[in-house]
């Protein structure tokens, strides 16, 4: 069945793993499906399963340009569908506009159960730069952009990037939300999230809208977000990590490895593993250009993680 409405099954799930002293077998890629686990965030008509898939390395090196092989690209992004994933992040400003496009090759007209989001606020330069584009006109001129390189009526989920190159730096959002609270009522945007936001800023946006994710930089080495993870967990808003397997420079950790070892798993499977178990609401978003490596990261969702391993991990 192809998208005609917002009708979706509203299935939810805790995503509290039992933990267990068992020795842990290898993963198989045959037998779990994303679709095991899932999350529902509050205010949200989606049901995300909480493996998803990061399209920003489907564009060429440096997030720029089409990719080297376009054929490949098309092939992860359906063999992600294939393997259960429901849940796609992207942005016009990943190429610009390559990614979506490729996304639109690859999987138009969608299904019901697939669940797009894309990021507004940003633009690239003509030297490959990121550059904050977050006027009132930049910002509804950004969603008509998704919406035609995705081939879409209407986008699933919007999330506002915020300013900061580093992180998020503290200035206000309240404009720029007000600019897609609008777009929301005009039909052109379903569910409004954020990216690269800190505590305040995300309450200053809920004085606006609704929000239903917060994306920023998390993993089992970069943690400064605790906090606010467990806050937006308490209120039913997803957290989405992005860079969750460490960023432009893979994680690495000689307790990582151990646990990894343990459990005849490789590390950013055990990586991924710690993210899902460390909160309800967090919803996982690895990106790659292989279809071998995502089918080891849907994979990951099958471990299960026990006391001893989640210590070994948390005292990274």
């Amino acid at each position: 069945m192809h998208r005609s409405s917002l009708d979706c099954v509203h299935a939810t799930c805790d995503g509290q793993a039992a933990h267990s002293s068992q020795p842990q077998q290898r993963i198989s890629v045959n037998t779990y499906s994303p679709s095991q686990d899932q999350f529902t965030p509050a205010h949200c008509d989606r049901t995300f399963n909480r493996i998803g898939y990061g399209a920003m390395q489907l564009a060429g090196p440096h997030v720029w340009g089409p990719p080297t092989d376009r054929a490949a690209a098309v092939a992860v992004l359906r063999a992600a569908l294939d393997a259960g994933v429901n849940h796609i992040d992207t942005s016009d400003f990943y190429g610009p506009h390559a990614t979506n496009q490729i996304i639109r090759e690859a999987l138009h007209p969608y299904t019901d159960e697939l669940t797009i989001v894309t990021k507004i606020g940003f633009l690239r330069g003509a030297d490959q730069s990121w550059i904050p584009a977050a006027s009132p006109q930049q910002l509804r001129d950004a969603v008509h952009s998704n919406l035609s390189n995705l081939g879409l009526d209407a986008l699933d989920v919007v999330n506002f990037r915020a300013p900061g190159l580093d992180g998020a730096d503290g200035s206000p959002i309240g404009e720029a939300l007000a600019v897609l609270a609008v777009l929301k009522k005009e039909g052109l945007v379903r569910h409004i999230g954020l990216s690269n936001v800190d505590a305040q800023q995300v309450a200053e946006a809920q004085r606006i809208t609704n929000i239903v994710c917060v994306q920023n930089h998390y993993n089992l080495v970069h943690r400064g977000d605790d906090a606010l993870i467990d806050t937006l967990a308490a209120q039913g808003i997803a957290y989405v990590p992005f860079f969750p397997l460490g960023g432009f420079s893979p994680l690495q950790s000689g307790a990582l490895n151990e646990v990894a070892a343990a459990m005849d798993a490789r590390p950013m499977q055990v990586a991924l593993a710690w993210l899902l178990q460390r909160a309800p609401n967090m919803l996982v978003i690895p990106g790659t250009s292989s279809v071998a490596h995502l089918r080891e990261n849907v994979a990951a969702g099958a471990l299960r993680l026990d006391a001893a391993a989640l210590q070994a991990l948390n005292a990274m």
